[in-house]
């Protein structure tokens, strides 16, 4: 997929195959050309599923201390800060238009917000790090269990066994989360500085 702009607002389209993960508004590189070192790779960028995502606002703060871009993706127009280090993302109107831009790009390194346990599955195993909006993290341990029980649900549901949904967002998830990405950032912070520093002896 490729980024172009139309009337202020990136568009995404199809990418031949085999561009870097990082495509954003800018950065491609052909596969020869990817560094294999983490310490290498482009910056940490936060990935997010932003359709009806509750702490948007909280992102943008979080991102701004740490000079962190923001990829904002949803389906349609979305209204974002006037802010270099924030790109808005139009994925397309399609069910999984925005999921699909996500995926595509975000990888090691990259902080993903999104409570869409699916597209939390594919990035778990893309090696993101994935955060649901009310501070729950997403991790190799325990996206599969999460996804079983997401689809068990589902199927409840559609039968008619099941009629009530997860509980509404509360004010203290959103302190929760801010608490959860801080972390997160930090942590990846960490863990790129501990690989730099053998390259440096």
């Amino acid at each position: 997929m490729a980024s172009v702009f139309e009337s202020g607002v990136l568009l995404a389209i199809p990418l031949p195959m085999g561009y870097h993960a990082h495509s954003g508004s800018a950065g491609l590189a052909p596969p020869n050309q990817i560094p294999t070192d983490d310490t290498n790779l482009n910056p940490t960028r936060i990935y997010v599923d932003a359709d009806a995502c509750p702490v948007k606002d909280e992102i943008y703060r979080v991102a701004a201390r740490h000079g962190l871009p923001v990829s904002v993706v949803a389906g349609n127009f979305i209204r974002v800060p006037a802010d270099p280090l924030i790109e808005r993302i139009a994925a397309g109107a399609g069910m999984d238009a925005a999921d699909d831009w996500i995926a595509e790009r975000a990888g090691k390194g990259d902080i993903v917000i999104t409570s869409d346990i699916p597209l939390a599955s594919r990035c778990v195993k893309a090696g993101c790090e994935v955060i649901a909006p009310n501070g729950k993290p997403f991790t190799e341990q325990s996206i599969g269990m999460t996804l079983a029980v997401r689809n068990l649900m589902t199927d409840l549901r559609s039968s008619g066994e099941v009629t009530g949904g997860p509980r509404s967002f509360a004010p203290r998830d959103r302190s929760t989360f801010l608490s959860a990405l801080d972390q997160t950032i930090r942590r990846i912070q960490r863990q790129r500085a501990d690989q730099a520093a053998p390259n440096q002896n």
